[in-house]
């Protein structure tokens, strides 16, 4: 998730900032006593433990458990008058939202999707971090013109840590889309507004990472219901969609 990723890369970067430059002359070593050597390493320990404990501490208001999405029109999975409805905000090129992708969706989609008992919609959520992630949530939209938004989204989702421009174009090939109309469509911004507008509610909803899942029972002003963050269990999520049935 961002969280992760962020502290991830703050804790490299403040490591190796504090590392010699390798272009400096090192002076002579002297030989140091045992003694001298495990202190030396004690404090190393010291300080990386209290790094990690900063880069660990809460950073402002914390993502909220539950949240009201009103707006459930664009693309969705499943019957419209489906009893409850699941929010997906993702980035196509997030290696959680691959896994889920990859271990959870097929099943969530046989056991509550297919029956009738769930609806799924999408929504783009693309992290400024990674770099093609605007890109394919683009690629799925113009996919969506010649009706394989699904397909094209799942292709580039499930191909996470494959994605680039060349990528994207074999993808559209192996959908057998008209290539020269997707192509068209991708050097456009058409869709960017939708975009957006999908990763303004993100933010406004407080979300800080992807995958992201709003939940909730389906009502005619949208749905209000828990959080579920990360590429959890399949059980995370039939527990939780069980649970919102017999409410």
């Amino acid at each position: 998730m961002l969280i992760r990723t962020v502290a991830g890369a703050a804790l490299a970067s403040l490591i190796l900032s504090s590392a010699p430059s390798a272009q400096q002359a090192a002076p002579p070593a002297q030989p140091r006593s045992t003694q001298e050597q495990n202190e030396e390493m004690i404090k190393e320990l010291r300080a990386i433990r209290q790094l990690l404990e900063r880069l660990t501490q809460p950073q402002g208001p914390a993502q909220p458990q539950v949240a009201k999405v009103s707006n459930l029109t664009g693309y969705a999975l499943g019957r419209p008058d489906a009893p409850l409805t699941m929010v997906e905000f993702t980035d196509l090129q997030c290696p959680y939202c691959r896994q889920f992708a990859t271990t959870t969706f097929d099943e969530l989609k046989r056991n509550w999707i297919d029956t009738g008992k769930l609806r799924y919609v999408s929504r783009d959520f693309p992290l400024e971090f990674h770099q093609q992630a605007m890109n394919a949530a683009r690629a799925a939209r113009c996919g969506g013109e010649q009706g394989k938004f699904w397909e094209m989204r799942w292709a580039l989702m499930r191909n996470a840590n494959l994605l680039s421009p060349a990528f994207i174009t074999k993808t559209a090939s192996d959908l057998k889309l008209d290539t020269q109309a997707f192509a068209a469509c991708t050097a456009t911004t058409k869709f960017d507004a939708a975009i957006q507008a999908d990763m303004v509610e993100a933010v406004n909803l407080g979300l800080t990472g992807t995958p992201t899942f709003v939940v909730g029972r389906t009502r005619p002003s949208g749905i209000e219901g828990s959080l579920i963050v990360g590429a959890v269990p399949y059980a995370k999520f039939d527990a939780t969609l069980k649970q919102l049935l017999t409410q």
